[in-house]
């Protein structure tokens, strides 16, 4: 790499460049750092972080894409501790939105492990965040250029009180703030659920007023059958394990139904409109609180 970098990075250095210079931290760094001390050639061997010296095009590398997942067994605990400070870990991040500074880590962390147990990839679209559970999707736009991206979010930091999240450098790139080091973005988190329904061109969610009529002119039976969606997800593995769960849950048949790749989680088909308000109670006792009326044709 340029050796131009090196000189603008150090000068940076206090501003933020490569995220906090190296300053992040797990739930118990002093544990991280001391079993990591004594490996010459690991990250405590870098006295800050790095922009990586031969770093591939990554103007091209997709967004995050939002789905359901659980709650990852490392990295949420309730309420954890870093250089004498408490932070507590958000139950939701339903409607979670700030603005703040966003930095970056790079070099120093690629290769090691997250605070949720995975791999760090600087080249992929991922984030640390002080508070937000692990892992959340969230949409980071950048205010000063308008430029926004898609992050899973599955480590923790920064631990400085004047950032509000740390990104991958391949998140950072694609904000354009790599070479200030920081920048003024806005952050909001995002429903797997919704978003994937509305990349499946659907509406959201009609309200009771606007549900589509389900009966024939006799008041019986719908004249068509009718489900409701739960999700539309990219993988047909994770459909499968939906309808699943869905089907022990509810006692109900679910169908996949496939198209342009996209797998639609759907619950029925239900004979009369009458079924609809308690089924999507059921849905949302599960979980599952964003599913909408489709015909049997959808």
């Amino acid at each position: 790499m340029k050796a131009w970098w090196s000189v603008l990075c150090a000068g940076l250095l206090l501003a933020g460049c490569a995220s906090d210079g190296g300053n992040r931290a797990v739930e118990d760094p002093a544990d991280d750092a001391a079993s990591s001390a004594d490996d010459a050639g690991g990250r405590y061997a870098m006295s800050s972080d790095a922009y990586p010296q031969e770093p591939p095009d990554v103007s091209r590398v997709p967004d995050a894409v939002p789905r359901p997942e659980a709650r990852s067994r490392a990295g949420n605990k309730a309420n954890y501790e870093v250089w004498g400070k408490t932070y507590h870990v958000l139950s939701d991040a339903s409607g979670y939105e700030r603005r703040g500074t966003a930095s970056w880590y790079g070099k120093k962390f690629h290769g090691y492990a997250t605070s949720n147990g995975e791999i760090y990839d600087m080249y992929k679209m991922s984030a640390a965040h002080r508070t937000l559970p692990l892992p959340t999707y969230a949409r980071v736009t950048n205010l000063d250029n308008g430029r926004s991206v898609i992050v899973r979010v599955n480590d923790r930091g920064p631990f400085h009180s004047e950032r509000e999240i740390d990104l991958s450098y391949a998140a950072a790139s694609r904000l354009d703030i790599l070479d200030r080091g920081t920048g003024r973005v806005r952050v909001e988190a995002i429903d797997p659920e919704v978003w994937q329904a509305r990349q499946g061109g659907e509406s959201p969610p009609p309200s009771a007023t606007e549900q589509r009529p389900a009966s024939n002119d006799g008041g019986g039976d719908a004249s068509d059958p009718i489900y409701l969606q739960v999700a539309a997800l990219g993988s047909a593995d994770n459909a499968e394990a939906l309808k699943e769960r869905l089907e022990g849950a509810l006692s109900r048949p679910v169908r996949i139904a496939s198209t342009a790749g996209l797998y639609r989680v759907q619950v029925g088909p239900l004979t009369h409109a009458d079924q609809v308000d308690p089924v999507r109670g059921q849905l949302s006792r599960v979980g599952f609180g964003q599913a909408f009326v489709v015909n049997g044709t959808d």
